[in-house]
């Protein structure tokens, strides 16, 4: 038994994009498997102090749907990444996720033990598969109440619960308020508290680094990429994306606004996440900006973009002053996103 669900972006695009690579294949899963997986391995998880409530939840979704349950969940399973790395960090493990190959290969943050049930891909989840896990929750990502996996999902007898997969008034936001919903479901506030305290005094510290350096300019661009039919296609992160807000908390300015999307642009526009489109030669639109970009190696953008003469002429790549990112998971939660955090301010200060 199958479930399609609809994507935030389109499938084509899903398919080819550096951060969303794996996550379009199929995946095999296991229905008799039962989801008894190892405990939590969350680096600091062996050493946590933190409570755990036994309490009733009743709570307000990401979509504003009233969840109620009798005690905190414990069992259960996750249908995207960003929620299977949140539960991680607050030291519960899923018994099931989508694609746990995918989540091994582009999030680094948080590792997912072995024994969690694979219930197949995050586009197509294998129903079978994942109530044979016994799960006490489901938790899903969707913008609206009515939101197709959901509507499906609450024909069964598990109550689900939907996290909001961006917002683009406030990105940095949204993913504490995703965390702080996982903490609130499975009884583990006290933990997410906790976590949140340090990302937030990590973000401080490293953007007033940032703040004190004397840079050519601060104006900036992240982007990522893919090929397809030879042809590269760049897709800048604009106002509303995760990774243009932390720039932002940097000190940074972004660049690509709505009047250089309109001139370099090449359209496909998704403002849910803040996200363009455009080719190499659109690039020149950003002037002398700083240029952040994803790691290019399973989609090979990158190997592309350096046999280019109009990207090799770019002020940014002429001064040095593009920055290749590692692996990051651009929707994870506070672990992921510190790590995005690291890796603009090191580039910056050259650490």
């Amino acid at each position: 038994m199958t479930l399609r669900r609809r994507l935030a972006l389109t499938a084509a695009a899903g398919c080819a994009l550096a951060l969303t690579l794996t996550g379009c294949g199929t995946t095999d899963v296991e229905p008799e498997a039962t989801g008894s997986a190892d405990a939590a391995v969350s680096e600091d998880c062996a050493t946590d102090t933190t409570a755990t409530s036994t309490d009733p939840v009743s709570l307000t979704d990401g979509v504003g749907r009233t969840v109620e349950l009798d005690t905190p969940a414990s069992r259960i399973v996750v249908l995207e990444w960003q929620e299977v790395e949140d539960a991680l960090t607050l030291c519960v493990t899923p018994v099931g996720v989508a694609d746990p190959t995918g989540f091994g290969t582009w999030i680094s943050a948080e590792t997912l033990p072995e024994g969690v049930v694979d219930v197949g891909t995050r586009e197509e989840p294998d129903l079978d598969a994942l109530y044979a896990t016994d799960p006490d929750l489901i938790i899903v990502e969707a913008f609206a109440a009515d939101d197709e996996v959901i509507t499906q999902l609450e024909e069964y007898d598990v109550p689900v619960l939907a996290a909001r997969g961006n917002n683009p008034e406030d990105p940095v936001g949204n993913v504490k308020d995703v965390f702080s919903l996982v903490a609130e479901a499975t009884g583990r506030t006290e933990r997410a508290d906790q976590v949140l305290a340090e990302f937030d005094e990590h973000l401080a510290e490293r953007a007033a680094e940032v703040t004190a350096l004397d840079l050519p300019t601060r104006e900036f661009l992240f982007f990522d990429g893919w090929v397809d039919g030879g042809n590269v296609t760049l897709r800048p992160y604009t106002e509303g994306a995760l990774f243009t807000a932390l720039g932002e908390e940097l000190g940074l300015t972004p660049v690509w606004d709505e009047s250089v999307n309109d001139s370099h642009g090449t359209g496909g526009l998704n403002a849910d996440y803040g996200l363009a489109q455009t080719d190499i030669e659109g690039l020149t639109g950003v002037g002398d900006a700083t240029l952040f970009y994803s790691n290019g190696e399973e989609s090979g953008y990158v190997a592309e973009l350096e046999k280019n003469s109009i990207w090799n002429s770019l002020p940014a790549v002429v001064d040095g002053r593009a920055y290749e990112f590692p692996v990051i998971w651009g929707a994870g939660g506070p672990r992921s996103t510190e790590q995005a955090i690291d890796a603009f301010a090191d580039a910056l200060t050259g650490k």
